[in-house]
């Protein structure tokens, strides 16, 4: 499998079987600040981010795994929203703790019962921390104030950086990272578009927000992988 970047300017083919592949894709994926919240979701062309099977893993193709690699360890704290968890089958990543958002602290169904204290978070209202413990008592619970059981990007933000997990990726689902999306906390968007169409889009924003592509890249399964810049103002 080869990746390619071809914007802003044309680069060297990396072979993924290569030995030289992890360094590579790290640098392609290298953030310009330690204090850094990136949203990393995979597309179907039209817009669906998730496939026939009602999840993100029928969309992956390609390079896709390798890239999701290369930006998990450019970051501290994974974060997801707890359906995800459930629907996806989350564990925690190798090289970054895993943050998981839910308002009802529901998170029966998940696989993460083997997870090593410290390195699972939950953020929830205070009103669902019992049933955290109940349903994941092996996490670090986070209690942050809400609104009808909705907490801020604001404070889900905060409260990461302020146990020093300052560099963020957020893998969704997508009501999550509309959310860090609509409060401006969001600084790149790094959007996997897979060779597929079928699915209910959904859109990540309820505002036109206007974003900057700074990286392009292709392999040789059709895979676009971009990176694109987004205003916090």
């Amino acid at each position: 499998m080869i990746i390619r970047a071809v914007f802003p300017q044309v680069g060297d083919p990396i072979d993924l079987a290569t030995d030289d592949a992890r360094p590579r894709l790290d640098a392609l994926y290298s953030t310009p600040s330690t204090e850094w919240l990136r949203v990393n979701l995979v597309l179907s062309i039209d817009g669906s981010a998730a496939g026939i099977d009602g999840t993100s893993a029928s969309l992956t193709a390609g390079a896709d795994r390798k890239v999701l690699g290369a930006i998990r360890r450019a970051a501290d704290v994974v974060l997801v929203g707890a359906e995800s968890v459930r629907r996806e089958g989350y564990l925690v990543p190798k090289t970054a703790a895993l943050a998981i958002v839910t308002g009802s602290g529901d998170l029966s169904g998940h696989g993460l019962s083997a997870a090593e204290p410290g390195r699972v978070f939950v953020l929830c209202p205070a009103s669902a921390a019992d049933r955290v413990s109940t349903t994941l008592p092996s996490a670090t619970i986070i209690a942050l104030p809400d609104e009808d059981g909705r907490m801020s990007a604001l404070d889900i933000v905060g409260a990461l950086r302020s146990r020093g997990m300052a560099s963020i990726v957020c893998e969704g689902g997508p009501g999550l990272a509309a959310l860090l999306m609509r409060e401006r906390q969001v600084d790149e968007l790094c959007l996997t578009t897979s060779p597929r169409v079928g699915g209910a889009p959904r859109p990540l924003s309820d505002d036109a927000v206007e974003v900057t592509l700074g990286q392009l890249a292709v392999d040789d399964a059709g895979v676009v992988f971009a990176r694109w810049s987004v205003p916090r103002g």
